[in-house]
């Protein structure tokens, strides 16, 4: 999350090197995420056909090539065309959702362990907010993006020594077996991982629109558009809505970046901690609502520091926090066979949802309105909606591993 949150951090460092207005480098970020949706179709497939642990490593690679070249950008044009490829980076949590759910299927608070991995997110943020203020006056932005290049490499050979999915190699195993003609010992070694039927098949887009399965596609991939309109806006666009909101400086909106997003952290853990205890899907449902109310008394109220620091941390630990439960339930509510698909199905709404964001707000600054309204309807109302979207999406059983008396 390093270089897709810095590029939102530094937009108007870079809009006001290439002579942008506000509204013109919140379009030239709109344009930019239809190329970052196209490059995240690709994800679902490379996970089931490559792996769990060779997809993370392609799309950290493609990562750090977007970020390094970013620093190369010569006007909208080119760096429109090279921010299309950070949807490899982005979509690297589809890797944890899936991979993840795999690991630590036996193992007792799978969810709070999990909010620790996904984590990274506001800590990547944190990081890119932190370290933007420190040497964004000694190395310019372009330079900036070749720090985060560096990071996603460094992602990409530490999962390198990661082992492979026990669930994804149990899949390849009995789809060799189905074509060898083992088919006693295919469903042998299905039931022993608890594949579902149709495991042995290749799978594509269409099997996570199966009667089953259509209602909670759609209704999770219309939840993650709704609220990366709001992420755009409260997190991605963070500094642009704060200094054009709330008067805030440009270098008093990285500052409170940095207070936030530490608080956004804690709210991974304590989301992931709630969602092993009252259920995943009803704890994205409450932190949403609740990061609806935070983000509306945040621009309707007063404009000292003190009050938009913490209504802004209360924003972010109430938007980005649900995700450490929305992701672990994601793997949960698809079958193993297709689990890379349809948790990447409703994930690469999360650019459509950036580009309707932040497209929406252009317009409206286009139009006159000011950004205080304009974040209102945009992100407030993306953060209800998305809340209303997860009430309609698929129920599911949470299995507690099994205690050490019962193993034994």
């Amino acid at each position: 999350m390093y270089d897709f949150t810095l590029f939102g951090t530094l937009l108007p460092v870079i809009a006001d090197d290439f002579g942008w207005s506000a509204a013109e480098s919140t379009a030239v970020n709109t344009i930019a995420h239809v190329g970052i949706f196209i490059v995240a179709l690709a994800v679902g497939t490379i996970i089931d056909r490559l792996g769990r642990k060779n997809a993370l490593i392609v799309l950290m690679l493609g990562g750090a090539a977007a970020a390094g070249f970013t620093g190369l950008a010569a006007g909208a044009v080119s760096l429109i065309i090279i921010r299309s490829f950070s949807g490899f980076s982005m979509s690297e949590e589809v890797v944890n959702a899936v991979y993840l759910n795999e690991i630590y299927r036996k193992v007792k608070n799978r969810g709070l362990m999990y909010s620790i991995v996904q984590g990274g997110w506001p800590v990547g943020a944190l990081l890119s907010a932190g370290l933007s203020a420190l040497l964004l006056p000694i190395i310019g932005w372009r330079w900036s993006f070749v720090v985060a290049a560096v990071m996603a490499l460094l992602v990409a050979v530490m999962a390198s020594r990661l082992p492979e999915s026990p669930t994804f190699a149990a899949i390849k195993e009995v789809r060799r077996r189905q074509a060898a003609g083992d088919i006693e010992g295919a469903r042998e070694l299905a039931a022993q991982h608890e594949l579902e039927e149709g495991s042995h098949h290749k799978t594509g887009i269409k099997d996570v629109f199966t009667p089953e399965l259509r209602r909670h596609t759609i209704l999770l991939s219309l939840a993650w558009l709704f609220n990366w309109a709001a992420i755009q806006v409260f997190s991605v666009l963070g500094t642009t809505v704060l200094v054009e909101a709330k008067d805030v400086t440009f270098e008093n909106a990285l500052l409170i970046l940095v207070l936030a997003n530490a608080v956004g952290f804690a709210g991974y853990v304590f989301h992931g901690w709630l969602g092993d205890r009252i259920g995943r899907q009803k704890t994205v449902i409450i932190g949403w609502f609740g990061g609806g109310v935070a983000s509306l008394i945040m621009l309707l109220g007063p404009s000292s520091d003190v009050f938009i620091i913490s209504m802004y941390a209360m924003t972010l630990f109430f938007l980005t926090g649900p995700y450490a439960a929305l992701l672990y339930y994601m793997g949960e509510s698809y079958p193993a066979h297709v689990r890379g698909m349809g948790t990447n199905v409703a994930h690469v709404m999360a650019p459509l949802g950036g580009i309707a964001g932040s497209g929406l707000l252009s317009l409206m600054l286009f139009l006159g309105l000011e950004m205080q309204w304009a974040a209102i309807i945009t992100g407030t109302g993306g953060l209800f909606i998305s809340a209303l979207c997860m009430v309609g999406t698929r129920k599911v059983t949470q299995h507690t591993a099994p205690t050490a008396a019962a193993t034994v």
